[in-house]
């Protein structure tokens, strides 16, 4: 079911007005209920893989459970590796299968071993990168010793399956969210309207800017052959805001949703294309799986407090398994190697950590210094996107070839309309305006609370005339 569906905008109030005047009461009865619904809401992609999200669920839950009583840390390890190896099972077969197996055909055809790839017909599960991450720091974190093992199925189900950010995010901790499930649950007309705040405002990234985007850049990558200098750098840009107002634009209607239930997601998104450098953008972007892999891969192995030997290595690992975990392609693996190579100058002259604060805090515009160092850490960006959107390795070099061209002219029909770049630079500047903070924090706090209103319904005119109602699907989904 997509968020920009007319069945999610009948299943959302339905389930709202059920889950706070029919169940409100009985927290066990809530609990329950948001799992009826959230399964209802999985299954509605394909209701062959609500087992596989059950059966991965019933195995964390008793591989907690086993965690917590055993009384040697072999033990102990012994049913962390089932839960991990369980999840990551599931995720290598359905995701990764065809990949490695066409990637070792084309291995041996390249030292002379004819060898034909062996590939299944294996339909990806809808957000499974997701759901076994969330699940998996369960385990980990019960290992760790930093929670207790829940002793309540519905609830652990429940926390699993949370179909707001069920199939793209946020990847919630279970030391964040499980303990929601656990405690009563009172409708605050506050949190209710920051929710729907949130909503309106992911709404109009997805259809209004995502979406409009999408039409210009499909039509780019697809003939990028022909395409002139200027047109495959639109593209790019395009792209850029394509996926940032498409996934950000996700996280904001999955965090507002959540609010609406009583529920607090972390924060997935703030104006990364702000940074005044790399990692500044990457502690801004898809926070939820960079502090992942940094709080389980990039720490474990020593982070940055080893050697400069090791430092590079595990950074290199982090970008390179982040950009695997988007998808069985080169492509990804590539795009990870790229920005790792982004961040390796300020980790190695110890300036990775140097933009901490918000850029131009406290003034209304940046200096000179901030507007280059957001620039080129914008054009960096961009370049990288192109080896995520393209189809191939070989399709991201040429495109990137032909951005250097000679030709620099913009053919009519590739011309954006007026409209798509008046909606960007609206987006820009409302995102400028709340880099601060959210965007429904900022309109609470706005001193001027008349111009709440005209906004919304200013973003509501927006959607409704430039709104691109085609349903068509986030584009994390595919991963």
């Amino acid at each position: 079911m997509l968020f920009n569906s007319f069945e999610f905008a009948l299943f959302l109030p339905f389930s709202f007005l059920l889950y706070w005047f029919v169940f409100q009461k009985h927290l066990k009865a809530q609990n329950f209920f948001l799992l009826a619904i959230s399964y209802l809401f999985y299954g509605w992609w394909d209701w062959r893989f609500l087992s596989l999200i059950a059966f991965s669920s019933l195995v964390d839950f008793i591989a907690g459970q086993q965690i917590e009583k055993a009384n040697t840390k072999a033990r102990k390890k012994l049913f962390l590796w089932i839960s991990i190896c369980t999840n990551l099972g599931f995720l290598g077969f359905f995701k990764y299968f065809n990949f490695f197996a066409e990637s070792f055909a084309d291995m041996m055809n390249m030292i002379g071993m004819q060898a034909n790839p062996w590939s299944l017909n294996v339909i990806l599960p809808v957000g499974i990168s997701f759901y076994t991450f969330q699940t998996m720091s369960y385990t980990i974190d019960l290992y760790r010793g930093q929670m207790k093992a829940e002793k309540d199925p519905i609830a652990f189900f429940a926390y699993v399956s949370f179909f707001p950010q069920l199939v793209a995010g946020p990847i919630e901790r279970a030391v964040n969210l499980l303990p929601q499930f656990k405690i009563k649950r009172e409708f605050s007309y506050e949190q209710g309207a920051d929710g729907m705040r949130l909503i309106l405002w992911g709404l109009f990234k997805k259809v209004v800017i995502a979406d409009n985007c999408a039409l210009f850049v499909n039509e780019i990558f697809a003939n990028y052959q022909t395409a002139s200098g200027l047109e495959l750098i639109l593209g790019a840009v395009f792209f850029a805001f394509q996926i940032y107002g498409d996934f950000s634009g996700y996280s904001d209607i999955a965090i507002g949703t959540a609010k609406l239930f009583g529920f607090n997601l972390m924060t997935n998104f703030s104006t990364p294309y702000f940074s005044r450098d790399m990692a500044e953008f990457w502690r801004r972007w898809h926070i939820s799986l960079s502090t992942w892999f940094r709080d389980y891969v990039y720490i474990p192995l020593g982070g940055s407090r080893v050697g400069k030997g090791r430092a590079v290595f595990n950074t290199f690992v982090i970008f390179v398994v982040s950009g695997f975990w988007h998808g069985a392609n080169w492509t990804f693996i590539v795009w990870g190697a790229l920005n790792a190579v982004y961040f390796l100058p300020l980790l190695l002259m110890g300036k990775n950590r140097k933009n901490t604060d918000t850029v131009a805090e406290n003034r209304i515009l940046p200096n000179l210094r901030e507007l280059w160092q957001m620039g080129t850490t914008f054009a960096l960006t961009c370049l990288a996107w192109v080896f995520f959107r393209s189809e191939s390795v070989g399709d991201a070099w040429k495109y990137l070839a032909g951005i250097f061209s000679s030709n620099y002219s913009l053919n009519m029909e590739m011309r954006p309309p007026v409209f798509v770049f008046l909606c960007l630079g609206i987006f820009a500047l409302v995102e400028w305006w709340v880099r601060n903070t959210d965007f429904a924090t900022h309109l609470k706090t706005m001193p001027y609370k008349g111009l709440r209103y005209p906004l919304y319904f200013a973003i509501i005119i927006m959607i409704g005339l430039f709104g691109a109602f085609n349903e068509s699907e986030f584009i994390y989904f595919q991963f």
